[in-house]
């Protein structure tokens, strides 16, 4: 699903951010991609959306060639994954139902589709109800749900998460995060990068590192995380590993996630004029400083 093969990038000021990256991500695989700031973490993830262009090197995305795609087919390229920020992008003047449809608009899905599918994911995230609200009338744990709704409405075959528990508290973190393993059940490749090394440890998987613009380490770890715990306390109490299911018993807005594995967002499984949408080992030790304390896509690194 996303090769790279010698890739490296040079921007213009000489800044060589990415040196001789090889690495294979397939589908359905959840990976953390870590690495202190400045590492070249931005970079990789402008690689994988044509933001950037890799300067050498071979990289494919969807069996897409990256080095040679025309401009006019990036679009396309993009419309194959959802994007989840750090700080939301939502757009203020819209209320959250226009915001999530909006993923949805710009690429002419009918309207009739839109609002079934839109209704469904609001209701995947916990958000059935706040529809008519606008985004500053949210918490910044709402504002991340209203973005990973919007990610997720046109059905990505990848899912981006750049730092998706950045501005929200831990509790809310850990909720976010049982999403994205939700998300990842259902089959997206779902890659997250962070710097709560914390959330690496519980939830586990494959781990990249990334320092001074090159592969440090590529390994997995255990995860720790129990699907019916409903705390990251909870979860960190656990001793022996286990492996993520979903679970049919909670009853929190939290519980939305565990349904997300469930949910078919096809016209079909949405229809319903009354809304019934249907319901929705330690790893190699690096340390918390390892980890970076922030990244925005439309920043370069190392600069």
């Amino acid at each position: 699903m996303i090769h790279l093969e010698n890739v490296s990038k040079v921007y213009p000021n000489g800044t060589e951010a990415l040196k001789n990256i090889t690495l294979d991500i397939s589908k359905g695989e959840f990976v953390f991609i870590v690495g202190p700031s400045g590492a070249g973490k931005s970079t990789f993830l402008k690689l994988l959306i044509r933001e950037e262009k890799a300067s050498f090197g071979k990289i494919s995305v969807n069996g897409r060639d990256l080095m040679t795609i025309r401009k006019g087919r990036i679009p396309y390229l993009r419309r194959t994954m959802g994007i989840v920020f750090q700080d939301f992008r939502l757009i203020d003047k819209m209320n959250v139902f226009d915001n999530v449809a909006f993923a949805m608009r710009a690429i002419g899905e009918p309207e009739k589709a839109v609002r079934k599918r839109v209704a469904a994911v609001l209701k995947i995230v916990g958000l059935e109800g706040t529809e008519n609200r606008r985004p500053r009338e949210l918490s910044g744990g709402e504002q991340q749900r209203v973005s990973l709704a919007r990610a997720l409405v046109n059905k990505p075959e990848i899912l981006i998460a750049d730092e998706p528990t950045g501005n929200i508290d831990p509790e809310l973190s850990f909720e976010i995060m049982k999403m994205l393993v939700a998300i990842n059940r259902r089959g997206t490749t779902v890659i997250v990068v962070t710097h709560e090394h914390e959330l690496v440890r519980t939830f586990g998987g494959r781990v990249i590192r990334i320092a001074e613009g090159e592969l440090d380490s590529d390994h997995f770890i255990a995860t720790r995380y129990n699907p019916e715990k409903s705390s990251p306390e909870q979860a960190g109490d656990e001793d022996q590993t286990t492996e993520p299911s979903p679970s049919s018993d909670d009853t929190d807005p939290s519980s939305e996630a565990a349904n997300i594995a469930d949910i078919d967002l096809s016209e079909e499984s949405t229809a319903g004029s009354d809304g019934g949408q249907p319901e929705a080992a330690e790893p190699n030790e690096a340390t918390a400083e390892d980890i970076d304390e922030d990244i925005e896509i439309k920043d370069g690194d190392g600069q």
